[in-house]
């Protein structure tokens, strides 16, 4: 006699409310599985949202005799004061060049054209030109000029260099971090740590006094300061005078007329720009050679044919790895009603003989098999362990060589 399992409690739910065996990703399972990503990425953004918050206080920008930061010039100010220097900050240039001895300029190409001709007019002992461009050195430095003007090197980089030059304070300082956008000489002038025919320092006179051109104010930083001799040349530079005045520059205003600030691209030369374009295109051309399709789909044969048994084993054996018990048991149910169907003379649709159906005519087929034991047999919960699932395998066998031989 073959054993049966019970049959389910009045409440049990249909088949279509049983227990879920699909092995597809469920909504629940992806945020389970993606849940470390989630916290890893609501750290992240709070981290960042605590970072702006924070960072919310005023940030100066470079060589600003005001900021502490690595790229501030505060630090040279205050070596000046304690020098005995009396130092001075102010948004107009005109009213700073009247009443300094040393006028520092950063960025002077941001001045208009009036306040160039105002600060040239000014009288004062030493006028301190960080990165000027042509305009700014036809007003206030003649004679001088970038070096790109006469077809030299534009621009060097910042590194320790020797003065080579007869200027005292440079001489005094020695090896400096020099670089950025180099001048020429001119006919009176004075160039220091040359470059290539060019210098990031000139000095020339002017006047009563004279003019210091610098390409690049990093010697002056905070953060460059101790490196070399920095510090002396900037005291050098700087507190020759008793009287200093920095020039905080308007840095929304327009670029004076006649100037183009450059950027880092307008270093590269031209052609560079042109092999940069002809490689894209070279790129482009060999994505589509290597990705062209080479002909039409070819079917191949098998090498060896494989038994359907051992499909059925290998397949069975992936289930045992996996513990899918409800995924054996579905595969199963399913292959027997679909086979029991038939035989009962019942319609097979896509997803199989309806259920209800199905077991009133087993019933009807097998009169000492109620239609609950049919049900739980062919639609019940799935099985827990390997044990469960082989008693199934026997019931359903069983249940089908009856059906066929009542």
């Amino acid at each position: 006699m073959t054993a049966t399992t019970p049959a389910p409690p009045a409440d049990q739910p249909a088949a279509a409310d049983a227990a879920p065996t699909s092995l597809a990703p469920t909504g629940r399972g992806l945020v389970r599985r993606a849940r470390w990503y989630l916290v890893v990425l609501t750290v992240l953004l709070v981290a960042a949202v605590g970072i702006a918050v924070l960072n919310t206080d005023h940030r100066y920008p470079p060589i600003d005799p005001r900021s502490y930061d690595a790229d501030g010039a505060h630090a040279v100010v205050a070596l000046l004061q304690g020098q005995g220097v009396k130092t001075a900050l102010s948004t107009e240039p005109t009213a700073a060049a009247n009443g300094a001895d040393t006028l520092v300029l950063p960025e002077p190409d941001l001045l208009s054209p009036a306040e160039l001709r105002a600060v040239a007019a000014a009288r004062h002992q030493r006028l301190v030109l960080i990165n000027p461009g042509p305009a700014a050195l036809g007003a206030l430095a003649p004679g001088i000029r970038t070096s790109d003007e006469v077809g030299g090197v534009p621009y060097m980089s910042i590194r320790s260099t020797q003065p080579s030059c007869a200027l005292p304070e440079a001489v005094r300082a020695g090896t400096a971090s020099m670089g950025g956008t180099l001048y020429t000489s001119g006919s009176r002038g004075d160039g220091c740590y040359s470059h290539s025919h060019g210098y990031p320092l000139v000095s020339t006179p002017s006047g009563g006094g004279d003019v210091i051109v610098v390409g690049s104010g990093q010697f002056l930083q905070n953060g460059h300061l101790a490196e070399d001799g920095n510090a002396s040349l900037a005291l050098g530079l700087l507190g020759s005078q008793p009287r200093l005045t920095w020039h905080l520059p308007d840095y929304s205003a327009p670029v004076a007329e006649g100037t183009q600030r450059k950027s880092f691209d307008d270093y590269i030369p031209a052609g560079w720009h042109w092999a940069f374009y002809q490689l894209a295109v070279a790129a482009g051309l060999a994505a589509l050679w290597r990705g062209r399709r080479l002909g039409p789909v070819v079917s191949e044969n098998l090498p060896v044919v494989v038994r359907a048994a051992e499909t059925t084993e290998g397949r069975a054996r992936l289930y045992r790895r996996a513990k899918a018990h409800g995924r054996a048991a579905e595969a199963l149910r399913r292959a027997t009603a679909h086979r029991l169907a038939p035989a009962l003379g019942l319609p097979v649709q896509a997803g199989g003989p309806e259920p209800e159906a199905l077991c009133a005519a087993v019933a009807g087929r097998l009169p000492e098999r109620p239609a609950g034991d049919v049900r739980a047999l062919l639609y019940g919960p799935p099985p827990t362990d390997d044990a469960a699932l082989l008693r199934l395998a026997d019931d359903l066998d069983a249940l089908e060589r009856q059906v066929r031989n009542p």
